[in-house]
């Protein structure tokens, strides 16, 4: 007799400042590994976001219409005490280049460090992606350049209200 399959959960931090389709695209693809992916949208100190927290949740929610296998939520503090206090265990991480590698690596080691049963789950960014950041999308938008390949259409119109 084999056992139920258990709910596999992945917490997928970060500033979503805004979400790119480089964002969408790892977290479609881990939805065929994992059954939820709780996208966790970090209130950061050290970056100063063009949107306010209830923005970027909304533009992911927006981004995962009726898909309950997707959740958002807003959090501030460590995320290895939000992965305690909800009983998940692992972290979902894109990796784009070998610049990303040592910065998670370091993020991975400490938050295990900290929480034992915590695992960070890397993905390789698809290659269409793999250029794409938050920042870089902001800085195209900002000067008025074609953003529409690297965000969702309801995001670049966001872009285009903000700045």
């Amino acid at each position: 007799m084999s056992k139920p399959p258990r709910n596999q959960r992945v917490i997928y931090p970060g500033t979503f400042d805004p979400i790119t389709n480089g964002h969408v695209d790892l977290i479609q693809r881990a939805l065929h590994v994992f059954d939820e992916v709780v996208v966790l949208v970090a209130h950061s100190r050290k970056k100063n976001p063009l949107l306010d927290a209830a923005t970027r949740k909304s533009l992911i929610e927006k981004s995962f219409p009726k898909n309950p296998k997707v959740r958002v939520e807003i959090y501030e503090g460590l995320l290895v005490d939000y992965a305690k206090k909800h009983k998940i265990h692992t972290i979902l991480r894109g990796l784009r280049a070998v610049s990303d590698f040592e910065y998670e690596f370091q993020m991975a080691t400490i938050n295990r460090r900290m929480y034992s049963e915590l695992q960070t789950f890397f993905l390789m960014a698809s290659e269409k992606f793999f250029f794409v950041n938050s920042t870089l999308v902001k800085e195209v938008a900002a000067h008025g350049g074609d953003v529409s390949e690297m965000v969702p259409p309801h995001v670049e119109k966001k872009l285009k209200e903000t700045l």
